[in-house]
């Protein structure tokens, strides 16, 4: 299962993760998304951009869904993400798609999806210092499709009245919401993810729906860390251990 250059991590009891070391690995992002996804066992869903596939193998193993089909433009990576899939024992109920999510349709998922999820690249792509690495340059920066990409093909997926999901910078929020709205979904929910109470958020998630009407809730904010510590808060060890809000 192991190739060069890349090792078996294991994220919780009942999941191990193979990781290339070049590429992006498993971070809080990647699981507070998991965890903000509710748990409906009937649902089929769709991630974009799926990396090694630890969020859609998070939510199977915790029987958030029944099946989500992966979609990973990087053959490399979404190679991967089908191994991990073998490596749990969840190949069946996850499909990993080696495409560009530009390209994606309902063909390539059987049909539309109930709900969709993406931590997509945060940086846009003459911003920021570029990563030598070229996986990592692709995972962060919007090399090959930007967030009104990411909107479009979540569109296209969806059913009528579906969920997208997504982890996203705070300094890029009235970018997220534009491409949103440009694309026929209303935010529901909002939540800020903080390091401490004394730092401003460096992470957000949100939740948007296909042909909704308007009316957004904003959760109070998640800290992560007691101040001027690196102690959980009870808050956030509780999404951890539980891997739901």
């Amino acid at each position: 299962m192991i190739k060069e250059n890349e090792r078996i991590n294991e994220i919780n009891e009942n999941l191990k993760l193979i990781e290339n070391k070049d590429s992006l690995t498993f971070g809080t992002d990647a699981y507070l998304l998991s965890a903000y996804l509710p748990k409906r066992s009937r649902a089929r869903g769709a991630e974009l951009g799926a990396g090694s596939g630890v969020i859609s193998l998070l939510a199977l193993s915790k029987k958030k869904c029944r099946h989500v089909y992966g979609i990973e433009v990087q053959e490399a990576i979404s190679d991967i993400a089908y191994r991990n899939g073998v490596l749990n024992g969840l190949d069946k109920e996850f499909t990993v798609i080696g495409k560009d999510l530009r390209e994606v349709s309902t063909i390539d998922t059987e049909g539309e999806v109930d709900f969709v999820f993406s931590n997509p690249p945060y940086m846009k792509d003459d911003s920021g210092k570029l990563n030598e690495n070229q996986c990592k340059r692709i995972s962060r920066h919007e090399m090959l499709g930007d967030i009104g990409d990411f909107c479009a093909c979540a569109k296209r997926l969806l059913k009528q009245g579906g969920d997208f999901y997504v982890v996203y910078r705070p300094d890029r929020l009235s970018d997220l919401i534009f491409a949103l709205k440009n694309n026929k979904f209303e935010p529901k929910r909002l939540t800020f993810i903080h390091s401490s109470t004394d730092t401003p958020p460096s992470l957000l998630l949100i939740q948007a729906k296909l042909g909704a009407k308007s009316g957004m809730v904003i959760d109070k904010p998640v800290y992560i860390y007691k101040n001027g510590t690196q102690e959980y808060t009870k808050e956030f060890e509780n999404i951890y251990r539980s891997c739901s809000f």
